[in-house]
């Protein structure tokens, strides 16, 4: 028995097969699609926040309650990698910042940049909380971080300086609301960062009414 085999002559008109031409819809759509999301990936880690802007941070919230009148707060919290002083002063520590400030160099706090408007006082600090001054605790003649001495009158190795922020490296003097005095190498005073009291034990250090620095 001999069998017969019909070949078909090749479609003229060019046409594809149902099923060829499904599979080749469905494999373009599949390449298209990992492309897209190849080209998404640059995209969207440029939407991702840059090392500058993480190193930056955001307002920290740090407990006072606990904090005693005459102490600094330990251990020390720290705002965009810098540390930040806080010290629930006393009414004699008060006082103190009241009396002659002939020997400060900014005594009033004129230079804006180096405090908010609401901390432009004699204590550097908010009104409703004027016992907390709130520093960043970096000298500002190289950087270096001051000691605190809270006991106020005069010092051992000072009787000039009634007590403050004292810098070791080069001999810069603050007294207790970061104020400088003359002739020590600093030129200005400690910075107070923006900063407000969401009660009396929570401060918030970075934010104000103004929103986040």
């Amino acid at each position: 028995m001999t069998t017969t085999l019909t070949l078909q002559p090749p479609t003229v008109s060019g046409e594809i097969d149902p099923e060829r031409r499904r599979f080749l819809i469905g494999a373009t759509t599949v390449l298209g699609a990992a492309a897209a999301v190849g080209a998404a990936v640059p995209f969207v880690a440029s939407w991702k926040p840059s090392a500058k802007a993480q190193a930056a941070g955001g307002p920290v919230r740090i407990d006072v309650g606990k904090l005693g009148p005459g102490e600094l707060l330990g251990p020390i919290p720290e705002w965009r990698g810098q540390p930040i002083f806080v010290v629930h002063r006393t009414a004699g520590m008060l006082e103190a910042l009241e009396r002659s400030t002939l020997s400060l160099v900014d005594p009033r706090s004129e230079r804006a940049e180096q405090q908010p408007p609401y901390a432009a006082n004699p204590w550097r600090a908010r009104e409703d909380h004027r016992a907390f001054v709130v520093l960043v605790g970096i000298c500002t003649h190289l950087g270096c971080s001051p000691k605190y001495y809270g006991e106020v009158g005069p010092q051992p190795f000072d009787a000039d300086w009634q007590g403050g922020f004292f810098c070791p490296c080069h001999g810069s003097k603050f007294d207790l609301a970061g104020r400088v005095y003359t002739g020590v190498p600093a030129p200005s005073n400690l910075v107070v960062p923006p900063h407000l009291f969401e009660s009396d034990a929570v401060l918030v250090v970075g934010m104000d009414e103004g929103g986040p620095a």
